[in-house]
């Protein structure tokens, strides 16, 4: 009786520590995921600073020329 007893016990042991496994191994992918998603979200950022600071170099370029041309048409006068 005392032997099946341990058996079960040893068997639950077991079958805990299988879950805290397989816990373990969902927590990891879990991490994974998430740093994708930060990086993924990084990356968005990155683009989108790229692109605005590229329109933003076109506005600058675009006013500059107009001043140019304001001060052309100045001096044509």
């Amino acid at each position: 009786k005392g032997l099946f007893r341990y058996g079960r016990e040893r068997e639950r042991e077991r079958e805990r520590e299988r879950e805290r496994e397989r816990e373990r191994e969902r927590g990891g992918r879990e991490r994974d995921r998430e740093t994708d998603r930060q990086r993924r979200a990084g990356e968005r950022r990155n683009r989108y600073e790229s692109l605005r600071r590229r329109v933003e170099g076109m506005r600058n370029r675009r006013e500059l020329n107009k001043r140019k041309e304001r001060r052309k048409k100045r001096s044509a006068n």
